[in-house]
C-alpha cells in the first residue's frame, strides 16, 4: 500500500493492484482487487474515519477477476458499480466466466513451460479468492468514451478495447492521471517483461485490438499512468505507448 500521488492510493499487492482516490465528494476506487485485499482496504478506511459503505462508486478496468474482486462486496455497501458494457456480462455471471466471455489467444501452458515461475501469478489470485467472488447484475455502463459525471472527480472513461472487449482506462483530468488497467501495464506476470507494455496473449482477448488502441491512449493529456501491474509510469502516455509498441505482444 503507497500513496502515489496526493489522494491516490495504490492498494492490492504485487501481483495486482488497484486505486483509492480521495475526492472531496467521496472516496472512488478504481478496480476492485482480489477478495483478500477486503481487510487491507477496510484497515485504510478505518484509519481516516471511513467504512467500506462510504465508497461513493467503483470504476472497473475490465472484468478480469483480479480487477473485480471486491465489486460485489462494495456494491452491496451502497457503491455504484462501474463497467462497460461488453464487460458487464462477466460480473452478472461470476468471475469463472471471465475466460468465457474474453477467451484469450493461446493457453497458458508455453508461456509456463518457458517460465515456470509465473505459476505463481495464477496461483496467487486463486489463494485470494479470485474466483470465489460474488456476481453483480445492476451495474452502471456506458459503450463509448464519455465523462462519468455522476462520479465523484467526474472522471472521463476511454475505451482501449482489446485485453477484454470492454477494457477501459480513466482519465481524472483534474490530476493529470490515467489509470490504465490492463490496457498497458508496466509488469506482465507471465513474461516476466518489466516496462510500458501490453499483457500477453496468455491473458489477452484480442491482440490486435489492443496494439490499436494504444494510438488511442497516446492521445490522452496524462502526465502519470497507474497501471493494473507493475509500478506508475511517469512520462508521457506517448512515450508509454512508443515503448509498448516496441516491446510488441507476445
Amino acid at each position: 500500500m503507497s500513496e502515489v500521488r496526493t489522494g491516490i492510493v495504490r492498494l492490492g499487492d504485487d501481483v495486482a493492484g488497484f486505486y483509492l482516490v480521495e475526492h472531496p465528494d467521496g472516496p472512488i476506487l478504481v478496480d476492485a482487487g482480489l477478495p483478500g485485499h477486503r481487510r487491507q482496504l477496510e484497515e485504510h478506511l478505518a484509519g481516516t474515519g471511513r467504512r467500506l459503505r462510504d465508497i461513493r462508486a467503483v470504476l472497473l478496468t475490465h472484468g478480469h477477476p483480479d480487477h473485480t474482486g471486491l465489486a460485489a462486496t462494495l456494491h452491496a455497501a451502497g457503491a455504484e458499480i462501474w463497467v462497460h458494457e461488453a464487460d458487464a456480462p462477466i460480473l452478472a455471471d461470476g468471475p469463472r466466466s471471465a475466460l468465457r466471455h474474453a477467451k484469450p489467444e493461446r493457453s497458458m501452458l508455453p508461456y509456463l513451460l518457458r517460465r515456470p515461475a509465473a505459476i505463481g501469478t495464477p496461483l496467487h489470485l486463486a489463494r485470494q479468492g479470485g474466483f470465489t467472488a460474488g456476481k453483480i447484475s445492476e451495474v452502471r455502463t456506458f459503450r463509448a468514451d464519455q465523462r462519468l459525471d455522476a462520479v465523484p472527480g467526474r472522471p472521463a472513461a476511454v475505451v482501449l478495447a482489446g485485453h477484454t472487449p470492454g477494457s477501459t482506462a480513466y482519465h481524472f483530468p483534474e490530476l493529470g492521471v490515467l489509470f490504465t488497467g490492463d490496457a498497458l501495464v508496466t509488469h506482465d506476470g507471465l513474461t516476466g517483461h518489466v516496462g510500458p507494455t501490453l499483457v500477453c496473449r496468455g491473458f489477452t482477448h484480442d491482440s490486435a485490438a489492443a496494439l490499436g488502441a494504444l494510438d488511442r491512449l497516446a492521445e490522452v493529456p496524462a502526465e502519470l499512468l497507474l497501471p493494473g501491474h507493475g509500478e506508475p509510469f511517469t512520462g508521457s502516455p506517448q512515450a508509454a505507448a512508443d515503448q509498448a509498441r516496441r516491446a510488441g505482444i507476445q
